[in-house]
């Protein structure tokens, strides 16, 4: 039991730790680098990573939780709200890496780099619309995880 809160936790902690950790990497690379698209090409494959590591510690905290929840409780408590934040989270970053980061990606290899483009041509607007959203998204996955960190600290007491 007590190994199955350990990967509950640890899983917790390698997405969030991602997640906190992001903006420092991403800030650098644009603080240090030579050029903007270099920097984008390091704060993509870095979000990449982190949205693998963010799906891989859904599913291994989902197992766990339900594998411990079934052990300790007879049942295994698929709606419990750690769960169900989890998936929430899980979902957000499968919208980010499947759905925006491809489309940001499209648009900044038709552009030849972002910042070539005009600030008000359609295709910057649209880029840093998505842009936008997938901070907001992010932002939501950290405060998901957090609120969850909550919920699993409190119950495996």
């Amino acid at each position: 039991m007590s190994f199955l809160r350990f990967l509950m936790l640890l899983s917790l902690i390698v997405w969030l730790g991602g997640l906190i950790f992001f903006p420092v990497v991403a800030q650098t690379a644009f603080s240090v680098l030579p050029a903007r698209h270099l920097a984008g090409l390091v704060v993509g494959r870095s979000l990449g990573i982190l949205h693998w590591m963010g799906m891989i510690s859904a599913v291994v905290f989902l197992a766990s939780s339900l594998l411990f929840s079934r052990l300790s409780n007879g049942v295994a408590r698929a709606f419990a709200p750690r769960n169900v934040l989890i998936c929430l989270m899980l979902l957000l970053t499968l919208i980010s890496q499947f759905g925006i980061i491809p489309r940001m990606d499209a648009i900044r290899a038709s552009m030849g780099g972002v910042d070539a483009a005009p600030a008000e041509s359609p295709a910057r607007v649209q880029f840093d619309a998505l842009h936008q959203w997938s901070t907001r998204v992010e932002s939501g996955v950290l405060l998901l995880g957090v609120v969850v960190a909550y919920l699993t600290a409190r119950s495996l007491v």
